[in-house]
């Protein structure tokens, strides 16, 4: 066989087009098959009493701790809350430092507020909220993996509660699906959190919509999912986990609604039936690559949050929403989670 000329032969037209169409259909097909996926995770009709339990949340920001929230802004918070589910205040007081410490000057006006909510509003429990970048190595972050580090965070929770904060809220990303750190960090806060009369809330990332999705993410660097497996890791060693659900660069609304429907399933199987199960939703409205804020609506979320709890598990009680945030939200927005989420009848 003359080899040589064989590979001087150019391709025909007919065996270009038939490659171009390959690979169009080896893009298209999968993604054409995932948004008819999701489109139908969002059909049909929630429960109607797939509502609120009473158990739902709301990011504050850091404004309420610093000086910049007035008795006035508070009132308008009463407002915004009555009749709602909402229980919890995840207040940001930090961010933390990268040591894992906590300035006390972080959070100036925290016992105003406490003493106002406390005042205001009976039965709702204050959080700190803490976070801060993570970073597998080197500076410019949190690192988990150091001992002295976590043992710095924990006695910031000690802080906060001293404060008289009623628990902790832990938001620190990226964390990698599998991060043993995160793992450690978290069976070392739990106790001293419950020690302090506190709860322990984590925010989560996302749960792989595909198998090994969270591997593939990870080799690209960009570690958005976790696996069901490592989900439930964390949710076994929280009180409250609360599904980031948002940030999907979902690019139409049933797209995005099907797509939580789909996570608030993935995470009632994941998270035990006494752990509280809170599935954020979009109280936000930037566009750009990753948040599509045209599609990513609260109406969605509510809805899909919904749909997920009625095929997986209808009469869950440990079951909310969390709203996200408090600053950036619509009356579109606070009215779409009480109408779509509120009690019936």
């Amino acid at each position: 066989m003359n080899w040589p000329a064989l590979l001087r032969r150019r391709p025909s037209r007919r065996t270009v087009r038939r490659t171009v169409l390959a690979l169009v259909l080896l893009t298209v097909l999968p993604v054409a098959a995932a948004a008819s996926a999701l489109r139908a995770s969002y059909a049909g009709s929630p429960a109607p009493d797939a509502v609120t339990r009473g158990r739902d949340a709301l990011w504050l920001g850091h404004a309420w701790v610093d000086g910049r929230r007035t008795d006035a802004d508070l009132a308008r918070l009463k407002r915004r809350i009555a009749g709602t589910g909402v229980r919890d205040l995840y207040v940001h007081s930090g961010p933390l430092e990268h040591d894992g410490t906590l300035p006390a000057s972080d959070y100036p006006r925290a016992k105003w507020l406490l003493d106002a909510v406390h005042r205001e509003l009976p039965g709702v429990r204050v959080q700190a909220w803490l976070g801060d970048v993570v970073v597998r190595g080197g500076h410019g972050g949190l690192r988990l993996d150091d001992p002295v580090t976590r043992y710095r965070v924990t006695a910031s929770a000690r802080q906060v509660l001293a404060a008289g904060f009623q628990g902790v809220h832990l938001d620190v990303e990226p964390v990698r699906d599998g991060d043993r750190g995160f793992l450690a960090l978290l069976d070392e806060l739990r106790p001293v959190v419950r020690s302090g009369g506190g709860v322990l809330s984590v925010a989560a990332q996302q749960i792989d919509p595909l198998p090994a999705m969270h591997s593939a993410s990870g080799l690209l660097g960009s570690p958005k999912w976790w696996s069901q497996d490592y989900f439930g890791k964390v949710a076994r060693r929280s009180d409250q986990i609360a599904v980031m659900s948002y940030d999907t660069a979902m690019p139409w609304e049933s797209l995005y609604g099907g797509y939580v429907a789909h996570q608030t399933t993935l995470a009632l199987r994941a998270a035990p039936r006494d752990v509280d199960l809170l599935m954020g939703l979009p109280f936000f409205h930037t566009e750009d690559l990753g948040h599509q804020g045209h599609a990513e609506t609260a109406a969605a979320a509510v809805r899909g949050a919904r749909l997920g709890l009625t095929r997986q598990d209808r009469h869950r009680e440990h079951f909310g929403l969390g709203l996200y945030v408090d600053f950036a939200a619509t009356d579109a927005d606070w009215r779409a989670y009480r109408e779509g989420w509120g009690r019936r009848g």
